[in-house]
């Protein structure tokens, strides 16, 4: 009788236990639905967006591209290519929302999301390019990091869903 009710708490600890964050980062197949699912069906390139950025600043918007990175420490953003030109575009998620694996890189992704664009200060800019150093476990000097104007702004889209296949 106790090995029934042990073996019973073990089935039932092992149907209700969620994945946690390093599971989900490490995961060995990405395919699948990420946040919610898309419902959008007029997909825009990526050039398309950033030379119109007036007319798509804020708006929903649906890409499709080739992910070519994925932040190393959370998974909590990709970065899109989709061949239109040689304009890349970071997919941000919130923290622990969604978690994108590192086996993402090389697959292609649908990406439904709003599309942004934030604006740095020389200071935070610095920060910025420090910051994403160190997830790839690279050290910067602060006073040593060199701005181009490009520096001071990234175009991104803060996704809703995503699919990956």
């Amino acid at each position: 009788m106790k090995k029934i009710i042990f073996l019973i708490q073990v089935i039932f600890i092992g149907c209700f236990s969620t994945p946690t964050e390093q599971d989900l980062l490490n995961k060995s197949n990405p395919n699948g639905i990420y946040g919610e699912k898309i419902t959008q069906t007029e997909k825009q390139k990526i050039n398309t967006l950033i030379l119109n950025d007036e007319k798509f600043l804020n708006q929903n918007v649906f890409i499709s591209g080739e992910i070519i990175e994925v932040c190393p420490m959370r998974g909590c953003w990709i970065k899109i290519n989709d061949k239109s030109s040689d304009y890349n575009l970071r997919i941000k998620v919130t923290d622990g929302d969604i978690v994108f694996p590192l086996s993402s890189k090389g697959h292609r992704a649908d990406i439904q999301g709003v599309f942004t664009k934030l604006e740095f200060s020389e200071e935070q800019a610095r920060r910025w390019k420090m910051h994403l150093a160190e997830e790839k476990g690279i050290k910067l000097n602060l006073d040593e990091i060199i701005l181009n104007p490009s520096d001071l702004f990234e175009y991104r889209i803060n996704a809703h869903g995503t699919k990956i296949y």
